[in-house]
């Protein structure tokens, strides 16, 4: 469906879409997955994921290295991610994309080369806390856990990230208005519920 999804946008549009949920999702996974079957459908695609977009040491560890607030207020350069991937999909764009800024283990700038996405080709950024934002997406995805199951399903190593996802539940709400919705407590029985399943007029 998400694939379908994607390949139903206007011939030569640039399609900027959102894989949005907690590393215990898995959302590059799904990201990857549907980079590799876009192009059978006539759509070339760019997987480019936020980890890759981080902010410097310096700055998104200021409060520490196991600070919530700083992980869901700031350590992905959303303004970097914007200018040099997501506006240049915009309608008028070039569609030259830089597929990473920063690496988070070297703590340096990656210094990749820009790709060029042809028209009509899609972009898939997977990451976490990635909606309700001013990040221009035309369609966002978001994995939806439970707080038990996502509690169960997050490595010891990152559990003091979950009063992030508390929060990002509680004031952005994403599952309220993201266009697919993915069910995601049983990684074995995963459901995709459309914007228009969940809210019928």
């Amino acid at each position: 469906m998400l694939a379908q999804r994607l390949a139903s946008f206007p011939p030569g549009q640039w399609v900027r879409a959102a894989i949005d949920g907690p590393p215990a999702a898995r959302p590059p996974d799904l990201a990857a997955r549907l980079a590799q079957e876009m192009p059978a459908r006539g759509r070339p695609a760019l997987h480019v994921s936020t980890d890759k977009f981080l902010r410097p040491a310096s700055v998104r560890l200021e409060q520490g290295r196991t600070n919530p607030d700083s992980y869901y207020e700031g350590w992905v350069d959303a303004g970097g991610l914007r200018r040099e991937v997501l506006d240049p999909l915009a309608p008028g764009g070039t569609g030259r994309v830089l597929p990473s800024l920063w690496d988070p283990v070297t703590d340096r700038a990656t210094r990749a080369d820009y790709v060029s996405l042809a028209p009509g080709g899609v972009l898939l950024v997977s990451g976490d806390l990635l909606l309700g934002g001013e990040l221009p997406f035309d369609l966002t995805v978001h994995f939806e856990l439970s707080p038990a199951a996502l509690a169960r399903r997050t490595p010891s190593e990152l559990a003091w990230t979950l009063p992030a996802y508390e929060r990002y539940a509680d004031e952005v709400n994403p599952a309220s208005f993201a266009d697919i919705v993915i069910r995601a407590n049983d990684p074995a029985h995963l459901a995709l519920v459309e914007a228009s399943e969940m809210h019928p007029r």
